[in-house]
């Protein structure tokens, strides 16, 4: 794949440290364990930033590298770009360019923050390319290389598993329904959360729901009864979680990557969020959003019932080949005329 001799050094940073929700993905999908982990844990967004901030420059000084390769948009994307951009190394943004236009989420100061001091841009769509060429990136930085996240879950199809409920709940191919809520204006308010779980219980009926449950969500879910038919779990594995939605009749959600991995499965998927920073899941994928219009929302739960749901496609360059696009571009135009 690349002649040149390059080492890679993975740090994880332990923003996200839950075993279920960061261990169990090093384990399921053979990811080498980190060489460094800086343990950081939760807090703020300011104080978690600065803790990665100042875990990270000391990894820069006991070992400065040439580049620094940085995913996606949670805050140890922008912790470490920054770190790493005062300490004169080259930065690189996989996921480069996706915008929501909200800046009032904390994902899009990130990623603006991110792009704005990036050296080479490698970006999932089209969209997110242009989006940086309106921002006023070099064109000869930008690189439209596809999704690593469609990568992962190709190359482990064969690898999925039940989860261990799937009996248990008497789950068949194409029998439920997968909800994911994790956002604060979603999850954060009893009333509002109560309402919204009610409103998705009444229009399913006797469709099953299965909810696992985002450690942010397990607080207020525990202030009041759920309805019967929807189920709640603990968060899921990769594997299992991916098999759940794969064989699902619809998923409900607020998360970005789950619209991806949905629209690539061709599962109808509904957005509880105002906008999205991957319009592309609407416009070419199996994503419409809802926001918290539980008109929208019902509508939308009725006709995937129906089966009449839209009919989908999956973006250009989804096809499992971005990483080798990255490290092909790192070996011929970045690192062989450095």
């Amino acid at each position: 794949l690349c002649s040149l001799n390059i080492e890679l050094r993975l740090i994880h940073t332990g923003q996200h440290y839950d075993s279920s929700m960061s261990g169990d993905f090093f384990r399921q999908l053979g990811i080498p364990d980190p060489q460094v982990n800086l343990g950081v844990g939760s807090g703020s967004h300011a104080a978690q930033t600065a803790a990665i901030m100042v875990g990270y420059e000391q990894a820069l000084m006991q070992k400065r590298p040439d580049m620094c390769i940085v995913v996606g948009d949670v805050n140890s994307t922008m912790a470490c770009a920054l770190a790493a951009k005062k300490s004169n190394c080259l930065v690189s943004h996989v996921e480069a360019g996706i915008r929501s236009g909200d800046i009032s989420m904390p994902e899009e100061i990130n990623r603006i923050v991110t792009d704005s001091i990036t050296d080479y841009f490698f970006t999932t769509t089209k969209t997110a390319s242009d989006n940086l060429l309106k921002f006023g990136a070099n064109p000869k930085a930008v690189f439209l290389v596809g999704n690593t996240m469609i990568d992962t879950l190709l190359q482990n199809l064969g690898r999925l598993r039940p989860p261990a409920f799937w009996n248990e709940h008497e789950l068949r191919h194409r029998n439920y329904f997968v909800l994911t809520l994790h956002r604060p204006d979603n999850v954060d308010q009893e009333t509002k959360l109560r309402a919204l779980i009610q409103q998705i219980s009444g229009v399913l009926k006797d469709h099953i729901c299965i909810f696992p449950v985002h450690p942010r969500t397990a607080t207020t879910l525990g202030m009041f009864d759920v309805p019967s038919n929807v189920i709640v779990t603990s968060p899921l594995p990769y594997l299992e979680f991916t098999y759940l939605l794969r064989h699902s009749v619809g998923v409900i959600t607020d998360s970005g990557g789950i619209t991806e991995e949905a629209t690539f499965l061709k599962i109808p998927c509904i957005t509880m969020r105002e906008n999205t920073e991957r319009p592309e899941t609407v416009t070419v994928g199996s994503n419409e959003i809802v926001g918290s219009n539980f008109n929208l929302l019902e509508n939308a739960l009725l006709r995937i019932i129906s089966g009449n749901w839209k009919k989908s496609a999956i973006p250009p360059y989804w096809d499992g080949n971005a990483a080798v696009r990255i490290v092909d571009v790192l070996c011929k135009e970045v690192f062989a005329v450095a």
